[in-house]
């Protein structure tokens, strides 16, 4: 069996996966009680900077502190599943999570897992950015990536274009391939950092470093021309699909963001 292990990242008490390929990891841990699940604030660290990385601050940790062949990150209201099924318990759900052997298997033939793409059928993946967030942290990414890896500016015009993408921060790569993700990733996302006043944002849209690098995902992954599977991947808990529907289209006919409520719909 091959080293791999994913983590699983959560800022709340909750089921995890008990396949031992599965680290449950307390993100944003700097100044909270013990979950009892792997802090994320030992070691090499940017634990602190949770409030607005969101789950990136349990990638920033593997990629500094964990000893694996194999490291990914999902998170704990969205899972890999071994098959089509999103229906069920959430205990259910939990204990349908994709095992470290189906992972091993794939793993055979690539060094790195996706979820299947979530498509945007009316928009493109800016445009849904632009209507759903405010956009000026995503055009000065745009920015930066121009001044400092220019040959990915190509990939990232697509965004223009493009109708799908591998969304959620959700992966399985080769150590190798997520060392080389990372350099590139965090150095965008901390110059970012730099440019950015994050307190004119609300709790809600301050937390823009994660949803960034959502779509910076795929600039890499297709500017590097990797190889890569999709595996289904289902949410723990139930989707209210029609608000969420209503939100999008409220969002873009009216010009209302998000707001914090989004994220339970």
């Amino acid at each position: 069996m091959k080293n791999v292990k994913v983590v699983v990242a959560t800022h709340v008490k909750y089921i995890m996966p008990e396949d031992s390929i599965y680290i449950p990891m307390q993100v944003g841990k700097e100044g909270r009680e013990n979950l009892g699940y792997q802090p994320d604030n030992t070691g090499d660290n940017i634990s602190k900077k949770n409030p607005y990385y969101s789950e990136l601050t349990g990638l920033y940790w593997a990629w500094k502190n964990l000893d694996a062949d194999y490291i990914g990150l999902v998170h704990y209201r969205r899972l890999f599943s071994a098959n089509r099924k999103n229906f069920g318990s959430m205990e259910e759900k939990v204990k349908s999570a994709i095992s470290g052997k189906k992972v091993d298997k794939i793993l055979d033939s690539t060094d790195i897992i996706l979820p299947k793409k979530r498509y945007y059928f009316i928009e493109n993946l800016y445009s849904h950015y632009k209507h759903t967030m405010y956009i000026e942290p995503l055009d000065e990414t745009r920015k930066i990536i121009e001044e400092k890896y220019p040959n990915y500016l190509k990939e990232f015009d697509k965004l223009h274009k493009r109708t799908s993408a591998h969304m959620f921060n959700m992966f399985i790569m080769k150590k190798d391939k997520l060392d080389a993700y990372c350099t590139w990733l965090f150095d965008i996302l901390f110059e970012l950092e730099k440019r950015i006043d994050i307190t004119q944002y609300d709790i809600f849209h301050s937390r823009f470093f994660g949803r960034v690098s959502e779509l910076l995902l795929d600039v890499w992954l297709k500017t590097n021309n990797l190889d890569y599977k999709e595996v289904h991947f289902m949410y723990i808990e139930k989707v209210n699909w029609p608000k969420k529907i209503y939100s999008f289209l409220k969002a873009k006919f009216t010009g209302e963001k998000y707001r914090k409520e989004f994220l339970n719909i």
